[in-house]
């Protein structure tokens, strides 16, 4: 017997317990009921999920499934921003306690998990996905995962403040560009009223270590996350080019960057004006919004991340994490997780809330895409079907590199505690002894 039946047990002869001490009392007439309104009958799903960015939209949908499924008990436990979301899911699958669903990354993730993922291939979801957002998750023929949505990211800047200091975005396209831009900003931040033109969050170890890098590991690996994952060594073809734009954004950034988390990042220097560019994507439009809807709607423009010569004038495109379905539930409650999630991506309401709750960019057909709302999201939509994108190679590092080997020695690097020859021969070294 699985640890997810006890659980079932224990809420049966809870009941039991209950109705047994209300007949005692006399009152089994006064609290007679349907059963099929009682919490013992309904079957519930438990998500444990990451994106803190729409905690409370994706929670206001939960009830909203509820009411329109009264079998059905949704329970959502979020960790995300700066926490670690990965050792969260290990405690609790430890722990017992294991979700019905949660998110994985990628190859790799899939391999960690593949023992509690479930062949999503029947789900309607499964069948609308748009082509290759699928890949990540996919195993033997198997669809181990669903697409959350698709994102973009860059280098976000304050047009106002562009505007005000004579820069304009669309010249630049290399990172000399990029750092003529901060030099700018850099004289004139007194008569702006900024604090520095960058807010480089380097305490968010995945802000550097897999998004920065990814913009240069891409290119090494011909923009395919399974050559990545196949892998046994890293060259760091394009790490001068890295060098150079950690190098922008830390040197022109508020200090010490090691301190600033998603947080600061975000809230309290970016969409406060207070800075004019943060390495960001679409998914901080609802962060921003809550702070300063005019900002958010009016005045932010994405750059990309270049290296000169090779990925000019494109972003980073690509799925953030995928929805796994644990298999060690009842039969209920798998199918239960199936049925909710084809219901937030393949149903009219579900669609609707994905644009317009979530603003997210869909990963599945069948979505009026003029209803993307947001101009960020607008912005990446733009990026991805104009075919300027570069893919999300990161998903297929070795589990905890990015974060943990390379982000790490990026800190010391931007600390002055490590060179980058040693940033960069440390994090070889780890990786090839991860795939070996």
């Amino acid at each position: 017997m699985n640890k997810r039946s006890w659980k079932k047990i224990g809420l049966g002869l809870l009941a039991s317990g209950i109705a047994l001490s209300l007949a005692a009392c006399g009152n089994s007439a006064d609290n007679s009921g349907s059963s099929s309104n009682s919490s013992s009958d309904k079957t519930e799903i438990d998500i444990f999920q990451f994106k803190v960015e729409f905690k409370d939209q994706f929670e206001a949908l939960a009830k909203k499934y509820e009411e329109e499924n009264p079998n059905v008990k949704i329970n959502i436990e979020t960790v995300g921003g700066g926490s670690d979301y990965g050792a969260a899911l290990k405690s609790k699958f430890s722990s017992g306690n294991e979700p019905d669903i949660y998110n994985i990354g990628g190859p790799e993730d899939v391999n960690m998990w593949l023992d509690n993922l479930t062949d999503l291939s029947d789900t309607e979801s499964a069948k609308q996905a748009l082509e290759g957002t699928l890949t990540g998750a996919t195993k033997d023929g198997k669809v181990l995962g669903l697409p959350y949505n698709i994102e973009g990211y860059g280098v976000l800047y304050n047009k106002e403040i562009f505007e005000k200091a004579g820069i304009d975005a669309e010249s630049i396209s290399t990172l000399s560009d990029l750092e003529d831009a901060a030099k700018t900003l850099e004289a004139k931040k007194d008569k702006l009223g900024i604090e520095a033109p960058f807010a480089l969050a380097a305490k968010e170890q995945w802000i550097t270590g897999l998004h920065g890098s990814n913009a240069f590991l891409n290119a090494e690996f011909n923009n395919d996350v399974m050559q990545a994952y196949e892998a046994e060594e890293v060259e760091f073809t394009y790490g001068d080019q890295f060098k150079k734009y950690i190098d922008i954004s830390n040197k022109y950034s508020v200090q010490p960057t090691n301190s600033l988390d998603y947080s600061q990042q975000i809230e309290q220097l970016f969409a406060n004006g207070k800075v004019a560019m943060t390495q960001q994507g679409n998914w901080v439009y609802p962060t921003i919004a809550e702070l300063d809807e005019e900002l958010a709607n009016e005045n932010i423009g994405l750059l990309p991340i270049p290296i000169d010569g090779v990925t000019e004038g494109t972003i980073p495109v690509g799925v953030p994490m995928y929805w796994g379905v644990n298999p060690n539930g009842s039969d209920e409650e798998v199918q239960a997780a199936k049925d909710f999630l084809d219901y937030l991506y393949t149903t009219d309401e579900g669609k609707q809330i994905v644009l317009e709750e979530f603003k997210f960019v869909p990963a599945y057909a069948g979505y009026d895409t003029d209803k993307i709302s947001d101009p960020l999201s607008k912005e990446v939509y733009t990026y991805y079907t104009e075919g300027n994108t570069t893919g999300w190679v990161f998903m297929g590092y070795p589990a905890g590199w990015g974060e943990q080997t390379l982000g790490a020695q990026i800190q010391k690097y931007v600390a002055g505690e490590a060179t980058w020859d040693e940033v960069v021969k440390v994090s070889q070294d780890k990786w090839a002894e991860e795939r070996e």
